[in-house]
Parts: C-alpha cells; sequence; structure tokens
C-alpha cells in the first residue's frame, strides 16, 4: 500500500487553503494600500494649497513693500529695489539649501578604514593616475639656458 494514498484526498483541501489565504491576503494588503494612499493624497493636498497660499501671501508683502517704497520715490525705482530685495532674499534661501544639503551627505572618509587603498582600480586598468616625475619637464628655453 502506498502511503501517499490515505493523503490524496486532501490535496484539493491543501490547494483550496492556499487559493483561500491569498486571497484573505491580497484583500487585506489592498484595503490597507488604500487607506494609507488616500490618507497621503489628503496631505500632499493639504501641502500644496499652504505652498499657494504661501506664494500669494508673499506676493502681497512684495507689492506692499513696493507700493511702500513708491511713496517717496519714482515707480520704477521702488519696483527696482523690491527686485534687488526679493534677488537677495532668493539668494540666502538657495545658500541656506545649498549648505544643509551638503550635511546630510557625507563625506568620504580621507583614508580607507581598516587598511590601504588598492594600489590599482577595481577594474584592473592599470594604476588610477600616472606617476609623477621627480624632476619638472625640460623645455627648449631651459635647454638654450647658458646657466645649466
Amino acid at each position: 500500500m502506498n502511503r501517499s494514498e490515505p493523503l490524496d484526498h486532501l490535496e484539493h483541501l491543501d490547494k483550496e487553503l492556499v487559493e483561500e489565504l491569498a486571497q484573505v491576503a491580497r484583500v487585506t494588503i489592498r484595503e490597507e494600500l488604500r487607506e494609507q494612499t488616500r490618507k497621503q493624497r489628503r496631505t500632499a493636498v493639504l501641502y500644496g494649497a499652504s505652498g499657494a497660499a504661501a506664494l500669494y501671501a508673499g506676493g502681497a508683502v512684495v507689492v506692499a513693500v513696493g507700493l511702500a517704497l513708491a511713496i517717496g520715490l519714482p515707480g520704477w525705482a521702488a519696483a527696482l529695489i523690491t527686485g534687488a530685495l526679493m534677488a537677495a532674499v532668493a539668494f540666502a534661501l538657495r545658500a541656506s539649501a545649498h549648505s544643509s544639503s551638503s550635511e546630510h551627505h557625507p563625506r568620504p572618509p580621507h583614508r580607507v578604514v581598516g587598511g590601504t587603498p588598492p594600489v590599482a582600480p577595481p577594474g584592473g586598468l592599470g594604476m588610477p593616475y600616472p606617476p609623477i616625475p621627480k624632476n619638472p619637464p625640460e623645455t627648449p628655453a631651459d635647454l638654450d639656458d647658458p646657466r645649466r
């Protein structure tokens, strides 16, 4: 008597159980992802609306500064000064963003930790840079120099 014969009638139960478990897992994961994306979409919309409102508020402030300057100056001078102020603010913001981005990306160490750097690149293409000569190269002017 073959040992697998008594279990043959259970084989279809295993397949059905696996299919049912897979279906339940798919449905659960799909519902979880929908809920997460719904929350993220709402957050993204609120951030976008906040940015748009801040842009309009900044524009209103710039117009107010220009109009305040226009009280004592011609309109073109007030606009020029306002534009220069906005350029300075933009430059300062760019500089601060540039410095903060370099803080998040660590620089590679100046030496190899735990050993010495390889003599040749990993590709085996020879030396990583040409050797430095001991003496500077001679030029035709050097050869004509009587002091040599």
